[in-house]
């Protein structure tokens, strides 16, 4: 679709059935605005034809901004103007209309023809659509690799469109996109591929050529590959992302905060809502790339509890300073452990820390850990243990913090009486803090 048109030709080419391939989508998408092309033609009236324009500018950006959710701040115009001597060749004579795109942010008018090619797609086939559906003609639609030039997310709004607008005809189209694939509706994918292209040799005729198949099982690798990318994003977002996305470092964050608030909840105390999905990130530095592809995403509240220290704090501070986040939802665990500095294992006494790793490293210490052997000033339970480790190496491997993270999941019934109340009371009061945010 160009966006413009001029309506004497239009009209001499409707008239005598020689419309071109842009005509259909304009002339649908001035349908969809509920205006007569014709009527427009040979309106007398400036301010009765001001209205009707405006009117129509307003009924299709409520219908348009219903499937865009790329940008919200958009508005739908139309101009007519008698013809200028300096406008498009085949536009210099008679009355011109034009479809035009007002930006409220920056207050500026784009012709709609020059606009992304992915907006002007997009818009070309709901406008197109919606002239199919109200002269209600019965078709099968067969589109090639439809939406192939908007972003992901548009593809997502197309996906949309389609199942709320499409659902009376049988639709069949191809892509290569993950994106154009519904991860809720796999039943109604199949693969097309040549097996031939791959084969050394020549194939026998009943398996050469391009086959459409139904199970996935005999598909090859590159065939798959849109089907694993749809699954893989979907698996990402539903595992580990979800409306409600609690932001921590690793999976040993993960194991106390769930297993601490279980043995609260059986306490009638609080827990961490089960509306948190907790993400780990994979170390302190990943969170603010995270957090800024996260947080932007419509209908998601993002909040953190991240281990502290000092050097930690511009990047941490960044997240609200920024506006990645608010403020309150920046947590750490020096909020609540009472420390300068803290990780997740500053929640807990020391000593019941240290209790952990002796059990789960038994076998690798050359002795146990006595905790009054560590550095009493080193705020930080993990860096003193590190400190203590290096003066006495243990026999074979190595220490990580994801052991006794999980030896205390495994055995938090036995070991909770042991826990002291402090340390309730400080994981509960972090509990509070981030049930407070939950939408």
């Amino acid at each position: 679709m160009k966006g413009q048109a001029n309506l004497n030709a239009l009209i001499t080419r409707e008239d005598t059935k020689k419309l071109e391939g842009s005509d259909y989508p304009l002339i649908g998408l001035i349908n969809l605005a509920r205006l007569d092309h014709r009527k427009i033609f040979a309106a007398k009236n400036t301010t009765e034809l001001k209205n009707k324009l405006e009117g129509a500018g307003n009924h299709l950006t409520a219908r348009i901004v219903k499937y865009w959710s790329q940008n919200q701040h958009i508005q739908m115009r139309f101009d007519v103007r008698d013809a200028k001597p300096e406008d498009p060749p085949d536009m210099r004579q008679g009355i011109n209309v034009w479809g035009e795109v007002y930006d409220t942010v920056h207050w500026a008018h784009t012709p709609l023809g020059s606009r992304s090619r992915g907006f002007v797609w997009f818009f070309s086939f709901l406008a197109w659509y919606e002239d199919i559906k109200r002269q209600k003609q019965n078709v099968i639609l067969l589109l090639d690799e439809p939406g192939l030039s908007l972003h992901g997310r548009a593809q997502a709004d197309l996906l949309e469109y389609f199942e709320a607008e499409l659902s009376t005809h049988q639709l069949l189209y191809t892509t290569h996109s993950p994106f154009m694939i519904d991860p809720a509706r796999f039943e109604r994918v199949r693969i097309v591929q040549d097996l031939g292209i791959d084969a050394k040799e020549q194939l026998p005729k009943d398996q050469d050529g391009t086959k459409v198949l139904t199970h996935v099982f005999d598909a090859t690798n590159d065939s798959l590959f849109p089907l694993q990318g749809a699954l893989g994003y979907e698996i990402q977002q539903t595992l580990f992302i979800g409306p409600n996305s609690l932001v921590v470092e690793g999976p040993a964050d993960m194991l106390y905060l769930r297993a601490v608030s279980g043995q609260l909840e059986r306490e009638q105390r609080v827990g961490l809502s089960e509306d948190w999905v907790i993400t780990p990130v994979g170390g302190s530095g990943k969170v603010p790339a995270f957090v800024a592809l996260l947080a932007p995403q419509k209908g998601m509240n993002v909040a953190t509890l991240l281990d502290f220290q000092n050097s930690d704090r511009a990047p941490i501070e960044d997240l609200y300073k920024k506006k990645l986040l608010k403020k309150k939802q920046v947590a750490t665990y020096g909020d609540f452990s009472g420390k300068r500095e803290a990780d997740v294992e500053d929640m807990f006494e020391r000593a019941f820390y240290i209790s952990l790793v002796n059990a789960e490293f038994a076998k690798e210490l050359r002795m146990p850990i006595d905790p009054a052997a560590l550095n009493a000033k080193e705020p930080r339970t993990l860096r003193a243990v590190e400190a203590w480790l290096a003066a006495n190496p243990m026999q074979s491997g190595g220490f990580g913090h994801y052991r006794p993270a999980r030896y205390f999941s495994e055995n938090v019934a036995t070991l909770w009486p042991l826990v002291s109340d402090a340390t309730k009371n400080r994981f509960e009061a972090a509990f509070k803090h981030l049930n407070a945010l939950l939408k």
